[in-house]
């Protein structure tokens, strides 16, 4: 089943993070899955089923028929929307870690001018 998520994750153009994060699966818990590190566990099954409906639940749990389900409506819009609410998330984080970044290097310049003083 690991290498039918990878060839999802590929099929999607997607990189093993993007795919947790969609999936709202922590990426290193992902890749030790994939990587045989950990045993692919029901919920990473079901968070995966359950973010890409077209995917087909046969196919990605035991390998028969085809990756997507036929007469599915096209998902391309569903997955552009899923691709900025990843890219909105990822820049919050980007932002909350440069508000740290500009708070510690504030304080090491306070602290830093403390110890000159001395």
């Amino acid at each position: 089943m690991t290498e039918r998520i990878k060839t999802l994750i590929s099929h999607l153009g997607l990189s093993t993070r993007a795919f947790a994060l969609n999936c709202g699966i922590r990426q290193n818990t992902l890749s030790n899955q994939l990587n045989g590190v950990r045993e692919l566990s029901l919920q990473t099954v079901i968070a995966i089923i359950n973010t890409y409906p077209e995917v087909s639940a046969d196919w990605l749990i035991s390998g028969e028929g085809t990756m997507f389900k036929e007469n599915m409506p096209d998902c391309n819009a569903e997955r552009v929307l899923k691709l900025v609410d990843t890219i909105n998330t990822l820049q919050d984080t980007i932002n909350a870690k440069s508000e740290t970044i500009a708070t510690m290097a504030k304080r090491i310049t306070e602290l830093e001018n403390q110890l000159k003083n001395k």
